[in-house]
């Protein structure tokens, strides 16, 4: 409850009988404590208690920044300026703090400065309670009883303010004229308010006399006579209330109604459901859990069935029934070092977001979801680690769902086994050999999310293991030469191949020619190995100029050749091809019956191939005089990893060139970031007309022997940029430290903060007012060539925010599809910070998802459900 704060008093009281008793005092202060009477520099006194009972045993200590003064003849200290009082984990800090041992009692309050300013306001500070502020405090701390004068404290983001409190020696506090609201200034603003004029708080309960509702500080006639509050100090049940209304699809309904499971401290729950008057209907569970130290998480399940249209067409005889799944869960990184388990879950329906009202941008607008459950673990002292997962992977477009059932992969690092641990001096070639090894296996359905718990599904499970062994041995050569070689071993483990018959289909224009694909259960492995090697290095070029601001171009160049070589596994002989006949000639063509499996198989024909390429990185250097880390020079980027690879098989039949791959990158600025890729075919492409359609085929001929450039078969440029007033210099207010009273996370403890976070209905608490504006673009254009047709796609996407006014903040996203000549999925949002309320308004203008949502509720987490809502989902047109 929200009086828990100002019980600070009863746990001080009840552990130590207050901060001194007077006896034991005498015994340790005294003149020896404090040698002089007054101290002018920081000074701290320690004074500890005898452990008997009902003495403080914890150490005291006294803090005053300005001075303190100590009356040995009336036996009473007086701290100044920044006072502070330690009592073991509690902590009492004010301007001016005086403890009289004579009467055994402290007095803390503010203090005035020469300009009228009122600072240094007492504040008291309990990890276990809280923070409590007040303008004064007088405490007897032998009889435990005080007075508290304006108290300010806050509790699950509701705050106390104002009034008188005072405290007595049987655990009970007596309010007075305080405040509750939902603002955390010390004169609240009340756009919400209860003014208690009133009451008695103990330990499990709170009995309150009269009390009456402020809005925007006008007394509202409504008046509570008296009041009794049940205070646990633990989760409480109850019910939730629902939210009624009309959906102009679904008819009226009652929504979100529920209850709330408060299990233990480490465990709640919360059942939520909806009913609407056409017959449509959800359900939803939620549910959380954490050990501190340990492992935390949370869990999600909703399902709903849904009628469209009215009573009688298909689309209400056969509702819309929808699911979700979410699960996450993280371990501490110190609960079992070595080891980790953690999950992220996220599986529903195609429609599960589309359907459900309420749901975000991002959720209509998402095509791919995925889900891991993953253990790791590394064995201590060794090479070796495993890992685990249970993955999925669906595409809500099209339904297309892969599952994991499990995947596993087992790893050594690479290791040098011809090296020893006590060699001296420089490695010899054999003790550079590097050996790594690793494992994978998999169990995986590929189906839609339609068929995905049928019988037959699940009993089309592909499985497959892979090993892979990787040596490798790099040496320098000449000093400014790398050369490196490599020998790679793969062996794949399947239980079952496939063998492909040939089916001639009668049709009524002639025989279509197909096959049959048939499974052969049965363990077969299939292993192929390659061998490699290349040669690099570096090459610097700079050009020099003693005139202007720019100081040097750098040009760094780093050319490589390689080769590799790799077998013919599609002979005979290995026995990992087959042949089908493909028409009625008797034509037959080459498969690899591993060609469906996990990891594929040993490819086909073979392989002596010299690899090339080449990487560029040009940079200006100019003089800045506000870089002053490198002698005044900065360095501007002009290209950045601009490359040309491409390889030549020798014993290739034909087409022995391969396409020949560039790519570049640049970021001007931190803002600016410019990158493009592509590919060029060295070949002529020769197209044909064959029974009324056009076919077209590579053939082996190079473009340049007919006085060509090469084809470009694919291009892809994009650039994104951002700019906000940050990057201007002069306004950056997000440099600028948060104000504490606006900020509502600075105000709760990790606990809230996390649930608060947890929370997404707040949306003021997830934009940033401090920014006054940002933008960035996003651009894309690919271009695709594949020698019959050509294609351009070209996109432009846009997102930003604005403050209109300080409390004013506008966001939008939108884009341009210039292909389909189309506006992308565009969405506006607009909140208004009301300082202890926000108000939030979401609207989506034109498209299939047109929809509009205003919410208008309490930034306090513990009345999140007193708010105002209006809107209308993507369904609901008129």
């Amino acid at each position: 409850m929200f009086f828990t704060c100002i019980l600070l008093f009863l746990h001080i009281g009840a552990k130590a009988n207050g901060f001194y008793q007077s006896d034991t005092l005498k015994n340790k202060v005294g003149i020896d404590t404090i040698k002089s009477p007054k101290i002018d520099s920081l000074k701290t006194d320690t004074l500890k208690k005898n452990s008997k009972k009902g003495e403080i045993t914890d150490v005291i200590k006294a803090v005053a920044s300005d001075s303190s003064f100590y009356d040995t003849k009336n036996n009473v200290m007086y701290l100044y300026g920044n006072a502070r009082i330690t009592y073991g984990e509690k902590q009492v800090d004010a301007g001016f703090i005086k403890v009289d041992y004579k009467t055994n009692t402290i007095f803390a309050k503010g203090k005035t400065d020469t300009l009228g300013r009122f600072s240094g306001l007492p504040i008291f500070k309990d990890p276990q309670q809280g923070t409590l502020t007040a303008d004064s405090v007088y405490y007897n701390f032998k009889t435990s009883k005080g007075r508290i004068y304006q108290v300010y404290t806050e509790q699950d983001g509701g705050y106390i303010t104002g009034g008188k409190i005072k405290k007595q020696a049987n655990d009970e506090v007596h309010l007075k004229n305080v405040v509750y609201s939902t603002c955390d200034l010390p004169s609240p603003h009340q756009h919400f308010g209860i003014v208690i004029t009133k009451g008695i708080a103990t330990k499990n309960q709170i009995v309150t006399g009269p009390a009456y509702m402020v809005i925007e500080d006008v007394p509202i006639p409504l008046i509570i006579p008296f009041g009794f509050f049940p205070k646990p100090n633990k989760r409480a049940s109850g019910i939730i209330l629902p939210q009624v209304g009309e959906d102009a699809t679904l008819g009226f309904f009652l929504r979100d109604f529920g209850y709330y499971i408060g299990l233990n401290d480490y465990w709640d729950m919360t059942l939520k459901g909806g009913v609407y008057s056409k017959g449509s209907y959800e359900t939803n569970v939620a549910s959380r859990y954490t050990k501190r130290y340990k492992y935390s998480g949370n869990v999600f399940l909703s399902y709903s069935s849904r009628k469209f249209g009215v009573e009688g067409t298909p689309e209400y005889e056969h509702p819309t029934k929808d699911f979700r799944i979410q699960w996450s869960h993280s371990q501490n990184a110190n609960a079992h070092p070595g080891s980790n388990f953690s999950a992220s879950v996220n599986a529903s329906t195609s429609g599960a977001f589309r359907n459900v009202p309420g749901s975000s941008y991002q959720q209509i607008v998402q095509n791919q979801i995925g889900s891991s459950i993953s253990y790791s673990k590394t064995f201590a002292n060794t090479p070796f680690s495993l890992s685990t997962a249970l993955n999925h992977s669906q595409d809500l477009s099209s339904g297309r769902v892969s599952l994991g059932l499990p995947a596993l992969n087992f790893s050594m690092t690479t290791i040098n086994p011809f090296d020893s641990k006590d060699r001296i001096g420089e490695q010899k070639w054999y003790q550079r050999i590097a050996i790594g090894y690793s494992l994978q296996a998999n169990n995986q359905i590929n189906t839609v999310d339609s068929l995905l718990f049928r019988k037959k599904t699940l009993s089309q499970v592909q499985s497959g293991i892979q090993h892979n062994i990787p040596i490798s041995l790099s040496s320098q050569i000449l000093k400014y030469f790398q050369f490196s070689q490599s020998l790679n071993y793969t062996e794949r483990w399947y239980f079952q191949t496939i063998r492909k018959n040939y089916i001639a289909r009668p049709t009524p224009t002639g025989t279509r020619d197909s096959s049959a694909i048939d499974t052969i259960p049965g363990f077969r492995r299939a292993a192929d190995y390659s061998l490699g090697g290349s040669l690099s290095t570096k090459i610097y070029g700079i050009v020099k100029f003693k005139k202007g601001k720019i100081t040097a171009i750098r040009h760094v160049l780093t050319p490589n050749i390689g080769f590799s070589y790799r077998p013919d596994f599609g002979k005979p002989s290995f026995n990992y091809y087959d042949s089908v006949q493909v028409d009625q000639t008797g034509r037959r063509q080459a498969y690899s019956i591993f060609e469906q499996g996990l990891y594929g198989g040993p490819g086909s024909g073979k392989s002596a191939a010299i690899t090339f390429g080449v990487d560029n990185n040009i940079e200006l250097k100019v003089k800045s005089s506000k870089d002053t880390t490198n002698n005044g020079i900065k360095k501007i980027p002009i290209l950045q990893g601009l490359s040309l690879n491409g390889s030549y098989n020798f014993v290739a039949d034909s087409l022995k060139l391969s396409q020949l791959g560039f790519s570049g990158r640049t970021f001007f600025t931190e803002k600016l970031g410019v990158s493009f890729s592509g590919n060029l075919d060295p070949y002529e492409f020769l197209v044909q007309r064959i029974n009324g359609q056009d076919v077209g085929r590579t053939i082996n001929r190079y473009r340049w022997q007919d006085g060509k450039l090469p084809r470009l078969t694919n291009f892809n440029f994009s650039f994104d940029y951002s700019l906000n007033s940050s990057t201007l210099g002069k306004n950056n207010k997000a440099n600028n430290p948060p104000n504490p009273n606006s900020d509502l996370f600075n105000r709760v403890n990790a606990q809230q903060a996390e649930q608060l976070q947890q929370i997404n209905r707040n949306a003021n608490a997830f934009v940033d007012f401090n920014i006054p504006w940002n933008l960035s673009f996003y651009y894309n254009f690919n271009y695709s060539n594949n020698g019959l047709s050509k294609s351009i796609v070209q996109t432009l996407n846009a997102n930003g925010d604005f403050n209109l006014t300080p409390k004013w903040k506008v966001q939008f996203n939108t884009g341009y599809d210039f292909a389909n000549s189309a506006i992308s999925l565009t969405s506006f949002s607009i909140y208004r910070d009301l300082h202890c309320w926000d108000m939030s308004i979401r609207w989506i203008p034109f498209g299939p998802y047109q929809s509009y949502s205003v919410d208008l509720r309490v930034k306090a987490s513990i009345l999140q459900d007193l708010k105002l809502s209006k809107r209308r989902e993507y369904y609901n047109q008129f």
